[in-house]
């Protein structure tokens, strides 16, 4: 992404007034999979193969997001919300303010987004190097001890994902990223001095602490920190960061055909960005929101100057406390998400990644190879660079569509889509009928479920978690819905391929499009939309329903 600033409108802002009537009341990656000496990184939302190809494509897709964040103007609202407290309604009546503001959100998102860039980076690094490491390390013929290396990221990553929120809680958003900083530079320094398999599954694991950490606190911090106006594009730019770590790993594969030992250097280079970000944090705003709950207002005064200029301030301090952010409640403990007041929300989030991952991405990603040689596409490059290319394309869009089409129905065009192209792969293997056509109707069943794959269920759900979950619990119920997302991962990529095995990867396929009927269903009846809404007015309207 070009560095680069906006300059934000002043937006509406909510004077709130206490009234007492009645109303209606109205409520909203990753896997590795590995076979043999060889790995494959699917990042819960994206995959990312032939470079060039998809260099051109990130360049045309930041430019896209770059377009989004430019906006003239931002229409004045009129929202109704409930506050929890003592089941008064509240109306919010939009104070109009004109000029541009003096403060920027985008240089602070681009240093959080170095998090998602080394996410990506570390998923996707062992993918050229584990066959040189593996022959340096003599573990060559082992493949069982080159799964561990793989899949020890995995691990990581699962406890990280769990830690991350209440470290979130516990020091703030920025002190958390410096602490996330640590494992994530000794992790790449164990791997790249490593002299045995021990060393290295270590590094790997301390790595995965750190990007469980990061796939909890990247997208948490943006959303707080965010305009409610572009808070689904900026939100979405975090997918494309993960794209670009991807692909920044495998072009630093590049070398290696040429200098075997070239593997150490791959892993050495991630200490770089790891120590960029604890810097770039010491110079970020903490986020407003978490100050403001912690009673810092002094504190979060200063951080809306920066973020929003100065103009902003005594609106946006009003808006926040009127939230109930700076009430006396205690944080919530780990037990509170599964109270009765939370659990509903809280199970919304773990069900939205169970069905992203459930939905069959991983099984998409890794058999495409063969897919496209069935269809006389022999090239591995060129059938990754379509697929690639199509989920870059598709999260792009999604990106631009986020503020206007919503998050909900980008979720039930991106299932029902999902499933759509499900049912075309399964019947491309099995209908007689289809026969001589199998092939084209594999590429395009495969090419346009990515594209719905990219369109809701693999950036959405990153997004709409903090904007769901009230602010005393949203870190650590982001943590646990993230948790079941690596947790889910770890089993698919345990089983995937002996249930292939017995069943037929046509009866899977036909299983993932049932998921996929599922997920519309159950988003249509479960999920709130929550655009052009701040967080403010999204926990006020959801707790009043508790």
């Amino acid at each position: 992404m070009q560095s680069s600033t906006y300059a934000v409108k002043g937006n509406a802002a909510f004077a709130f007034q206490r009234r007492t009537f009645s109303s209606d009341r109205s409520a909203t990656s990753t896997g590795i999979r590995f076979a043999g000496t060889k790995s494959l990184a699917t990042t819960g939302s994206l995959y990312c193969s032939d470079s060039k190809a998809m260099g051109a494509t990130l360049a045309r897709a930041d430019d896209g997001i770059q377009s989004v964040m430019s906006f003239s103007s931002v229409k004045a609202r009129s929202v109704r919300a409930q506050a929890s407290s003592d089941g008064d309604e509240e109306e919010a009546i939009p104070l109009r303010s004109e000029g541009k503001s003096s403060g920027t959100v985008l240089p602070f998102v681009g240093v959080a987004c170095l998090g998602a860039i080394l996410f990506g980076y570390h998923l996707g690094v062992v993918n050229g190097a584990l066959e040189y490491l593996a022959k340096d390390l003599g573990i060559a013929e082992n493949t069982v001890l080159q799964g561990w290396i793989v899949s020890s990221l995995l691990a990581g990553a699962t406890v990280g994902s769990f830690t991350g929120g209440a470290l979130a809680d516990k020091f703030g958003r920025t002190r958390t990223f410096q602490l996330d900083a640590i494992p994530l530079a000794i992790g790449a320094f164990l791997c790249a001095t490593a002299q045995s398999v021990q060393t290295m599954i270590v590094g790997r694991l301390l790595a995965g602490i750190g990007i469980g950490i990061s796939s909890a606190i990247v997208p948490l911090y943006i959303s707080e920190i965010s305009p409610t106006e572009i808070r689904g594009a900026l939100g979405s730019v975090n997918q494309l960061f993960i794209c670009i770590g991807i692909l920044a790993a495998l072009i630093a594969g590049l070398p290696l055909a040429a200098n075997p030992l070239w593997w150490r250097t791959m892993f050495g280079v991630a200490v770089i960005p790891s120590v960029l970000l604890a810097i770039g944090m010491a110079f970020s705003p903490e986020s407003p929101r978490w100050l403001v709950q912690q009673g810092k207002v002094s504190e979060a005064e200063k951080a809306i100057k920066t973020l929003y200029g100065k103009e902003r301030v005594v609106e946006l301090v009003r808006d926040l406390s009127a939230s109930g952010q700076g009430s006396s409640e205690p944080e919530a403990g780990w037990f509170d998400l599964f109270s009765s007041r939370y659990w509903k929300v809280v199970s919304v989030g773990a069900a939205l990644f169970l069905f992203q991952q459930l939905a069959g991405i991983n099984a998409v990603v890794y058999y495409s190879t063969s897919v496209f040689r069935s269809a006389g596409i022999q090239s591995d490059v060129a059938a990754s660079a379509l697929v690639g290319a199509s989920n870059v394309f598709g999260t792009a869009v999604a990106s631009s569509l986020m503020d206007k089409m919503g998050r909900k129905s980008l979720l039930l065009t991106s299932f029902g889509g999902m499933a759509l192209s499900m049912l075309l792969l399964s019947l491309s293997f099995t209908w007689k009928a289809l026969a001589a056509y199998s092939g084209t109707l594999a590429v395009v069943g495969t090419v346009l479920y990515v594209l719905s794959f990219s369109l809701g269920a693999g950036p959405v759900p990153a997004l709409l978690l903090p904007e769901i979950f009230a602010s005393r619990i949203r870190a650590k119920a982001v943590a646990l819905s993230l948790g079941m997302h690596w947790i889910s991962n770890f089993v698919i990529g345990l089983y995937f391929l002996s249930v292939v095995t017995k069943f037929g990867i046509s009866s899977v396929y036909l299983g993932f499009a049932g998921v996929c009927v599922l997920a519309v269903l159950y988003i249509a009846g479960n999920v709130v939309e929550t655009k052009g809404r701040s967080l403010e007015e999204i926990e006020l309207a959801l707790t009043s329903g508790a």
